[in-house]
């Protein structure tokens, strides 16, 4: 081999190894920007349908994907999909102005004509949506021109706008993916005009979304979110330990995937960070009034559950203080519940006296208290996958035996306990608040829906007064008469204890320490992952 050949060959095998190199260092940075771009979220139930106009699917993956026309923030209504609005003298005329600069994921523009595709496939569907008092108002949607539409409403109703904000179901999603030309029998596919796209779903297991790079709100900087199905507590924090999953919120159900002591631990590895929310719910014991022949459906019963519950020690010792103690439906920070009423504090004795007076007598030591030869027993249903209920239903348990009340506990899946409000089959169970975006109205409007809380509410002296000041307060344009209302219908309630407050819940953040943008919505179910960005 001659000099100039050997010249060449090393020359080639250097470059060769060059190239390797960049190669290797292309990789590593390929997959470290990959990994720097992404949040893999622990869930301890599947997105299930993500059908916008059903209410299967889980609120914070229908979140990211679907919105709608304004927006609920802590400033008040906001433009999102509509730039500016008109709302006619009498209040039953709503007109929309539309961006122009918005298009589903599939292509599709989003403007008028799908808007009022989307409105009449909520509106042929109106016996879903029996709760959401504007979807019995709405009369006619009609298109102004293409980027202009124009509301209907049957008689004016304030909470308009605010209904028109939540996560569902007047959210939009591409015309293309209708059946039959409508949603109630399903839809062909999940493109909406969010700042993510669902790409791939794999039941029960997880779930992956992808970022809109043509968002019209700008391309998010987190390029891949990923829902992971796994049972809350042990299994959960072991994969946040292996780095198998690097986020958990509080779900859809006010849950948490893990406890404090466990998310306490993680935060003092130095890898995580806790961020919580104001105040967003009341999380509450729901009581059937309407079962008659149980010991539930007394009121006295009922309000010595109220005294015999000692909220400071659960916010306390469950929840280390990162829950308040509530003594009324509503938190301080939601409209129209500045309302004087009176506090039922931790009282056994006040319990006790209050079940004598109404006839249920205890007898021997260790023995449940009876009635006319009736127990004064009833079961009390609690989320499985949380924890925390678990927990608070023991510790509530072991109480009521101190103030002869019997009460078996039993946990079950959400579904099968949203399955039991809606059709009575419960004597008490837990639930909480619609939140700080819907509330007061439509916790309130829940009060008379037969999918919600009509079964604890119905049972009452004073239901049918109850209805009427609900219907009136809906439709009342005057701010003073709204107030009025409001305090009538929050009293009666409350002197029924048909609602018996445990805490105010907050929505709580476990992320990595690096994380930024960590912020929340209004709306409790939903987080704002569009924001967040990674140092």
């Amino acid at each position: 081999m001659t000099r100039a050949m050997r010249f060449v060959l090393v020359a080639v095998m250097v470059s060769i190894a060059l190239l390797a190199g960049c190669s290797s260092e292309d990789v590593a940075k390929k997959e470290s920007t990959d990994k720097g771009n992404e949040l893999v979220y622990a869930t301890s139930k599947d997105i299930n349908d993500m059908n916008p106009h059903f209410y299967t699917g889980s609120m914070p993956a229908q979140g990211m994907v679907y919105e709608s026309l304004v927006e609920n923030t802590e400033d008040g209504i906001k433009p999102l999909l509509a730039e500016s609005w008109e709302i006619s003298g009498d209040g039953k005329v709503y007109t929309f102005h539309l961006r122009k600069d918005v298009r589903f994921h599939d292509g599709e523009p989003f403007n008028a004509e799908a808007v009022k595709k989307n409105m009449e496939a909520v509106q042929s569907n109106a016996s879903k949506h029996s709760w959401i008092k504007l979807s019995t108002k709405i009369v006619n949607c009609n298109v102004l021109d293409e980027y202009t539409v124009e509301l209907v409403l049957s008689e004016p109703y304030y909470p308009t706008l605010v209904e028109l904000s939540m996560t569902r179901p007047y959210v939009f999603i591409s015309p293309n993916n209708f059946i039959d030309g409508g949603t109630k029998d399903g839809v062909s596919g999940y493109n909406g005009t969010g700042p993510y796209k669902l790409t791939e779903h794999k039941v029960d297991q997880y779930a992956v979304f992808e970022a809109n790079d043509q968002y019209w709100g700008g391309a998010p900087k987190i390029k891949k979110i990923t829902a992971k199905v796994l049972p809350a507590g042990e299994t959960t924090f072991l994969a946040l330990q292996k780095g198998e999953v690097n986020f958990v919120f509080t779900d859809d159900r006010g849950a948490n995937s893990l406890d404090l002591e466990a998310m306490n631990q993680l935060v003092e590895s130095g890898k995580y960070q806790i961020v919580r929310s104001q105040p967003m719910n009341t999380s509450m014991i729901v009581a059937n009034s309407s079962k008659s022949g149980n010991p539930v459906h007394e009121t006295a019963v009922r309000e010595a559950i109220w005294y015999a519950i000692d909220r400071e020690t659960i916010s306390k010792q469950i929840f280390d203080g990162t829950e308040q103690a509530a003594y009324t439906l509503f938190s301080s920070n939601v409209n129209y519940a500045d309302v004087e009423l009176e506090k039922r504090e931790f009282d056994l004795e006040k319990a006790k006296q209050i079940l004598e007076n109404a006839g249920w007598v205890l007898g021997k030591e260790g023995e449940f208290r009876t009635k006319d030869g009736n127990p004064l027993a009833m079961k009390f249903y609690y989320d499985v996958n949380s924890s925390s209920q678990k927990t608070m239903a023991e510790f509530i348990q072991n109480t009521m035996k101190k103030i002869g009340i019997q009460l078996e506990i039993i946990g079950e899946e959400s579904s099968s306990i949203a399955t039991r409000r809606s059709s009575g089959d419960y004597d008490l169970l837990f639930n909480q608040t619609w939140g700080l975006a819907y509330d007061p109205q439509s916790t309130i409007a829940a009060f008379t829906s037969k999918s919600s809380y009509f079964h604890s509410t119905s049972g009452i002296a004073k239901a049918d007064e109850l209805y009427q000041k609900i219907e009136q307060v809906m439709v009342s344009t005057d701010e003073q008469t709204r107030k009025s209302l409001y305090a009538d219908i929050l009293t009666i309630v409350h002197d029924e204890a048909v609602f018996i407050p445990i805490t105010n819940g907050r929505v709580t953040i476990l992320a990595p320490k690096n994380l930024q943008g960590l912020s929340f919505k209004q709306t409790q179910f939903e987080l704002p992952f569009e924001r967040m960005h990674f140092e």
